[in-house]
């Protein structure tokens, strides 16, 4: 008999790991509950962390403390800052990672946080008591008794696999689904939903003709994602794009009548934005080629992921259909691409914490949300893991606001607005952008981190020393002045209007086309303070540009942001009678008692509400 722990974790994907990391480095007796030891933190789609608006989670994930980002980095094999050639607010880290390494980083992460401990086994039900939950039910026969379970089932529940007409149960290819659970919180008055995920064909890479395809390289100088002393790529490993064309397309069509995207086998909403390859022919029937992105799986294997080609056609149309693409010619399949239906639970049903409304200690993460990506999902394990954990040593929930993160933004989309489509974060989705870049997320978030015991007293140091030393940058450009005589000539590099008096270093960084580079060349002391302040942080340059730069920009969004924030001080009392307020419009009562907003900012964003509905609120608050 297993002893009684304060957390079980149920799933061992991106939600699971964060999750029980996090609470056991907060000082819970974590159990780690999976039903493979040897998935755990499996890339089950494609082998790459980030990306735009991911990257950014996954670098707020690292500054609380969390393991993705030094996973990421340990397992790469390929950086890129994507959007370069945009603004800071939308610049967005990306690795491509080795599947195995990935897998063993985060498994050895896990093994070396003395807290968890690992159970292999099915959960299928759970043990509700007086309301609360305090522990779980295996296939086995076993109970654990714990004080506190979070739910990272992810594709797991009542998973149906489609590939053409066939069908068969699975979580993932191979791995049988789970059952029992869904079954069980209906009971317990919980809503359920369907949705569908898929994924491409693995391929022989070694029958590949990458002369055909264009090649793609990593950055000339690659960053990473964590904060902390891991290493950026000295070598890595080049990906490779091609298309598919008319032939292809008219292959593809072939197997339409015995798809299950098409035959009416798929119930389940899919994700908008990562269509597979059959709904973008039929979607976007003017184009006559989609890109495919050609993604070795690691340092040392041939196998390789065909991005942009998922699909659930029959597996010998998916292999005729790919002959037909530049490159593909002699390809070698190793397994098919499939569909996967599986259930989810409409996250208007949790607290911001991620407790649920309807079960107390219970808190689900990751696509049991309705969310889609690693990276949403392992950033829900972590707050799911902080809170849990903080909530048995009744210490206040850790939440964090939309002005503050990424992350604050998920959540609240997911309990404020729910989802009935996979939930996928884009940089549009956050009203606050320029404040949460991903070049300043430990500035915002680490000493958060610190401050409940996540993040270490390093991370801390570091911080300080960023910031610090971007302020006394940024004095420095603000108090030294240029002359007409050695700024104009830089000036005219870029065809920028020339100067006629001495004017400040800072003045000058705002113009277009500039770089702190330019600026410093002008100016012997600032340009030595930089060298200097390079070998304590190498942040803290780019970080006094970026925030001399955009400096009108981010003080707006703040001041709006801060007006704005007054709203999220205003509390609604739970349990809230709102069909006592008769001058509330039926679909306010109706959404208002659904989701039982925390406070008027957050009901605000509830979509049916108006303003006049907001005042009706304040007037009822006696504000």
């Amino acid at each position: 008999m297993l002893k009684e722990y304060d957390v079980v974790v149920v799933g061992a994907g991106h939600a699971g790991c964060e999750a029980a990391n996090a609470a056991a480095k907060l000082g819970s007796s974590v159990l780690l509950v999976t039903m493979n030891m040897n998935t755990i933190a499996q890339m089950s789609c494609n082998p790459a962390m980030g990306g735009v608006a991911k990257g950014q989670i996954v670098r707020e994930i690292d500054a609380l403390g969390g393991g993705s980002g030094i996973v990421s980095d340990l397992s790469a094999i390929q950086f890129r800052m994507l959007n370069k050639s945009k603004g800071p607010a939308m610049w967005s880290p990306r690795t491509q990672n080795d599947r195995m390494r990935f897998a063993e980083e985060w498994r050895l992460m896990l093994e070396r946080n003395s807290g968890v401990d690992f159970w292999q086994d099915m959960v299928n039900g759970l043990i509700v008591e007086n309301g609360k939950a305090v522990g779980v039910k295996t296939s086995i026969g076993m109970e654990i008794r714990s004080r506190s379970v979070i739910l990272t089932n992810g594709t797991f529940l009542n998973g149906l696999i489609h590939l053409g007409e066939k069908q068969f149960g699975g979580g993932r290819a191979s791995e049988r689904s789970s059952t029992g659970i869904t079954e069980e919180l209906a009971e317990l008055g919980f809503e359920t939903g369907r949705m569908k995920t898929g994924t491409p064909p693995r391929v022989d890479g070694r029958s590949l003709n990458y002369s055909k395809m264009e090649e793609q390289f990593g950055d000339e100088k690659p960053s990473k994602f964590s904060f902390s002393d891991t290493k950026p790529l000295s070598t890595q490993k080049s990906c490779h794009i091609t298309y598919t064309n008319p032939e292809t397309h008219e292959m593809l069509k072939e197997g339409f009548d015995r798809s299950p995207m098409f035959n009416g086998a798929i119930q389940g909403a899919g994700p908008r934005y990562c269509p597979s390859i059959e709904d973008k022919i039929n979607r976007f029937a003017d184009r006559d080629r989609h890109q495919i992105f050609v993604e070795p799986e690691g340092w040392n294997t041939i196998e390789i992921y065909v991005n942009g080609f998922s699909t659930s056609l029959p597996e010998e149309v998916q292999l005729k259909a790919m002959k037909l693409i530049p490159g593909f010619a002699n390809v070698k399949m190793f397994r098919p691409g499939y569909a996967i239906e599986y259930d989810y639970f409409p996250p208007t049903q949790l607290k911001h914490t991620l407790e649920t409304k309807r079960v107390e200690n219970l808190y689900f993460a990751g696509q049991i949300n309705g969310t889609t990506g690693y990276e949403e999902a392992g950033c829900q394990g972590l707050m799911a893991g902080i809170n849990a954990s903080r909530k048995i040593k009744e210490k206040e929930a850790f939440i964090l606001a939309r002005d503050e993160a990424y992350i604050g933004v998920l959540i609240d989309d997911l309990i404020t607005k729910g989802t009935d489509e996979p939930y996928r974060m884009f940089t549009s989705r956050a009203e606050y952008r320029i404040l949460l870049r991903q070049d300043n997320a430990d500035l915002r978030l680490t000493p958060l981190g610190h401050a409940i015991g996540l993040a270490g007293d390093d991370a801390l140091r570091k911080v300080d020393i960023k910031s610090n030393g971007t302020e006394s940058l940024k004095k420095s450009l603000r108090k030294e002045a240029v002359v007409p005589e050695i700024a104009n000539p830089i000036l005219k590099r870029y065809d920028s209007s020339p100067i006629n008096q001495k004017v400040k270093l800072s003045s000058l960084i705002t113009r277009p086309g500039l770089t702190m580079s330019d600026v410093l060349e002008m100016n012997p002391e600032s340009s030595k303070l930089a060298d200097e302040l390079t070998v304590a942080h190498g942040g803290i340059v780019d970080q006094a540009e970026i925030q001399l730069k955009y400096e009108g920009y981010i003080s707006r969004e703040q001041d709006v942001a801060t007006k704005l924030g007054r709203l999220e001080g205003v509390n609604i009392p739970e349990n809230t009678d709102y069909s006592k307020l008769p001058s509330l419009s039926s679909e306010a009562k109706e959404k208002l008692k659904a989701i039982q907003p925390a406070t008027i900012g957050q009901a605000s964003r509830i979509s049916g509400l108006s303003p006049s509905d907001i005042s009706v609120l304040l007037i009822y608050l006696g504000r």
